[in-house]
């Protein structure tokens, strides 16, 4: 059963974005950054915590949780360090999958040919 919650939950924050890419004219640079900015925001007024305890890896996964983990990143270093953790929680929370995120992509760099594509 968590596989399907997390399925349906991953599946309905992606046909989201899908329908903003197809229906609205914003850039997916515009919409990569609205869906983060979105996880901030649910999770500041409680929502997406309770999204997350639903669907598990449904709801961290997709773009939106990056959102989620910084600010509840942010959230717990301010409890620890004070005012200084609003600079440090949010990319302490998610450095892992930072790092992760540049290795894989120079690693793609390498095996592909990358380019102009005209």
């Amino acid at each position: 059963m968590d596989y399907l919650k997390a399925f349906m939950v991953g599946g309905i924050i992606c046909a989201i974005a899908q329908i903003l890419i197809d229906k609205v004219k914003l850039t997916p640079a515009n919409i990569l950054v609205s869906f983060v900015c979105s996880g901030v925001f649910l999770t500041a007024i409680g929502i997406y915590e309770k999204i997350v305890q639903f669907a598990g890896a449904g709801a961290t996964v997709p773009i939106i949780g990056f959102g989620y983990s910084m600010a509840k990143g942010t959230v717990e270093f301010i409890q620890k360090q004070g005012v200084i953790g609003v600079f440090s929680g949010g990319l302490g929370s998610c450095a892992a999958g930072i790092a992760a995120a540049v290795f894989f992509g120079y690693l793609s760099a390498l095996v592909s040919r990358p380019g102009d594509k005209n």
